[in-house]
């Protein structure tokens, strides 16, 4: 087995003092931007410092951007492309090396410079097909630029030139191999790099029956590649260039280890400095190191959204509604609500774990908070669920 660089087989202390490095470097460019992303923290004596500054979220950014555009502010450097996603949100883009670290990635997924990528990720406004033609070129692989669409084509390409590698999102390399069945054509694929979408084991599965080995990877147009996996298939391996927290939703507070939470991601990208970035997505770190020898933290992969946001009783409750009911009585250590309906109404039940305090007091809080009455329940510590939610909607509509 050959790895992409040491770097991926490093110590955990020498993976951290390279990070510490290398934030220390990054805070002072994310702070140079004009009023936006000046953050107040420490002096960091190590990484769990991070957990001080504050959590940058996407409604920061598009707020920022409007004000000041495009960048919101942001000192972006050797940026040669501009992109855009939903929102709008737009992100730069850049050319001068892997500039989104995919590289990594593929070569996991056992691409290079023998091989033709066939690359159906979007080009048009949205970053992810040049995000993957960026590591292809930092593996030496040759891309075929295709997009989505035209099926036909792309089958008669992938024929007559080869490809051998699929990149894109999990489900159309199925619609590709059918089209190509339909066709009487064989076609040379073996390797497939996916992302953008859930790949279900049995899709994994059906293509292994074909010959071709599948891994994904976790990535956004904003911090590039966060995560990814090797031929191990045992979670997913954090990317060298980012430092990757998981933190309850709503705040900035790192949860236990292999407690479920949301992916908080800083880049270490020199030319887009992004700290604590809020992906809005749940995952869970696993413990121990992959058995395919890389030796950053692995986490679970993407566990669902974190944003669970829910009207009860015509009101919006917002997970940093739940912090700052925590944050507000110190005998509460962890909140949950809880959604319900009895007959045609919506009821709300605040779970809480505290270590004593006044319940009245915590009702009271709740309804200047959350601006609904609750039932309040006390529970022992350390007892709520540790699934990620603080907002759990149990309401059916049928």
């Amino acid at each position: 087995m050959t790895f992409y660089d040491d770097r991926e087989t490093r110590s955990a202390d020498e993976r951290a003092a390279s990070q510490l490095a290398d934030l220390r470097a990054q805070l002072p460019r994310a702070r140079a931007a004009e009023g936006a992303c000046n953050l107040d923290g420490p002096d960091l004596a190590s990484l769990s410092d991070l957990a001080a500054y504050p959590v940058l979220r996407k409604s920061d950014l598009s707020k920022w951007q409007k004000e000041k555009p495009p960048f919101g502010g942001f000192a972006v450097k050797n940026a040669a492309h501009i992109f855009q996603s939903p929102g709008p949100i737009y992100e730069p883009g850049g050319i001068s090396h892997d500039w989104w670290r995919m590289g990594r990635f593929l070569h996991a997924a056992g691409i290079g410079a023998d091989d033709i990528v066939h690359n159906c990720f979007g080009y048009h406004l949205t970053p992810a097909g040049m995000i993957f033609e960026s590591g292809a070129r930092a593996v030496g692989a040759t891309v075929l630029p295709a997009g989505v669409g035209q099926t036909e084509l792309q089958v008669r390409a992938a024929a007559d030139i080869g490809t051998t590698a699929y990149a894109g999102t999990p489900d159309y390399l199925k619609v590709i191999l059918d089209k190509a069945a339909e066709m009487g054509e064989t076609l040379k694929i073996t390797k497939a790099a996916v992302g953008g979408g859930a790949l279900f084991p049995s899709l994994r599965q059906e293509y292994a029956d074909r010959g071709i080995t599948c891994l994904q990877s976790y990535a956004t147009a904003d911090l590039g590649n966060i995560a990814y996996e090797s031929d191990a298939m045992e979670g997913m391996i954090v990317d060298e260039g980012v430092i990757v927290e998981i933190v309850t939703p709503g705040t900035g507070t790192p949860v236990a280890a292999g407690e479920v939470g949301e992916v908080v991601v800083t880049t270490l990208n020199p030319d887009y400095p992004l700290i604590r970035f809020a992906t809005g997505d749940l995952s869970a770190v696993l413990p121990g190191q992959s058995p395919c020898g890389r030796t950053n933290t692995r986490i679970k992969g993407w566990m669902g959204r974190a944003d669970q946001t829910t009207k009860i009783k015509g009101m919006f409750v917002r997970p940093e509604q739940v912090a700052d009911l925590v944050a507000k009585h110190d005998e509460i250590i962890k909140a949950r609500i809880i959604a319900s309906r009895e007959g045609e109404m919506d009821i709300m039940t605040v779970q809480v774990e505290a270590s004593g305090g006044d319940k009245a007091a915590f009702e009271g809080s709740v309804a200047s908070l959350l601006k609904l009455k609750g039932k309040v329940e006390i529970h022992a510590p350390d007892s709520l669920p540790k699934d990620g939610k603080v907002i759990d909607d149990q309401r059916v509509y049928d």
